[in-house]
């Protein structure tokens, strides 16, 4: 059985329409929206009674709720981000709940939905249970991603991977912040680079990270992952640093981040929903970096800055 999942949007009554509208934009096809504003004046031009079940009745007419329903290759936790951020640009309060599989029916049903991925122009994802497909030339980048963010599915991970084909120069050494599943730190080693660190928040995702890069047949000296923040964890500079995270987090590292950089380093930022794009960019401007490259894809931007 392909389990679905739920996530329920609660938004002020008034915002309901544009908020449906953000939601349109992760699901192409038909969701579900609770708008109790009219309730009596609705109910009665539809049945012609006057009497209403007092659970109606009962309902908060000022939040309205947006459902909307994932198939299972979609994973939520790339959808909930993509909401917050543009729920959070058009100046809508909201709450997100979902009801989820359990993490076996989850990780057993989205398998049948990814498979194996060219991106870029020297890179191939293969997941660890499909047949192995056949390369033609392009380095393959063994995966199994499973809770962790990072399939190389979603925009915004390909747009990052993109751009270390670029960037990533050989034997470089590379910095990926908010690592997840370990994707684009092992991508970077793939595609020349002499040592790739990762850090993330979540020790399940660096326990994740870790096992794709022995996968990968990667040992500590040429991909690393460590639990923690940038703070925290981090010492030395790297030649590229990457972050496919969220805007607002991009924003908190720009006084920060330099200082892990070497001398004309690239930064390659994601996460960011184009509607941020511009302010993303004036702010990492203001703190001394240089935007040389941009990349937008699906209504997501990723951004190459250097010091």
């Amino acid at each position: 059985m392909n389990d679905w999942t739920e996530l329920s949007i609660k938004v002020p009554a008034n915002d309901i329409d544009l908020a449906g509208e953000i939601a349109h934009m992760v699901v192409p096809y038909g969701i579900y929206i609770e708008d109790y504003r009219d309730m009596e004046q609705e109910v009665r031009s539809i049945t012609h009674m006057q009497l209403i079940d007092e659970t109606l009745l009962s309902r908060d007419r000022d939040i309205g709720i947006v459902h909307i329903y994932l198939p299972p290759h979609e994973h939520p936790s790339e959808a909930i981000a993509f909401l917050r951020e543009r729920y959070t640009a058009a100046g809508i309060a909201h709450e997100i709940a979902g009801k989820l599989c359990k993490n076996e029916d989850w990780e057993n049903n989205w398998k049948a939905y990814f498979h194996p991925l060219k991106v870029g122009g020297r890179l191939l994802i293969q997941p660890v249970w499909e047949e192995p497909a056949d390369p033609e030339g392009r380095a393959v980048l063994l995966l199994e991603p499973g809770l962790a963010f990072g399939s190389g599915s979603h925009a915004t991970t390909r747009l990052c991977m993109e751009m270390l084909e670029r960037y990533a120069a050989p034997g470089c050494k590379v910095l990926d912040i908010g690592c997840g599943s370990g994707i684009l730190a092992i991508a970077a080693v793939k595609l020349g680079a002499g040592y790739a660190l990762g850090v993330d928040i979540d020790p399940l995702a660096v326990t994740n990270a870790r096992e794709n890069a022995e996968r990968n047949g990667l040992t500590e000296q040429q991909a690393a992952f460590v639990p923690g923040d940038l703070a925290a964890c981090v010492q030395g500079c790297y030649e590229v640093v990457v972050s496919n995270i969220v805007a607002d987090a991009i924003l908190s590292l720009k006084s920060q981040v330099g200082r892990h950089m070497a001398q004309g380093g690239v930064w390659i930022c994601s996460g960011i929903i184009d509607a941020r794009a511009d302010e993303v960019i004036a702010a990492c401007e203001e703190a001394g970096f240089e935007l040389v490259c941009r990349k937008d894809e699906g209504g997501w931007v990723c951004l190459a800055f250097m010091r």
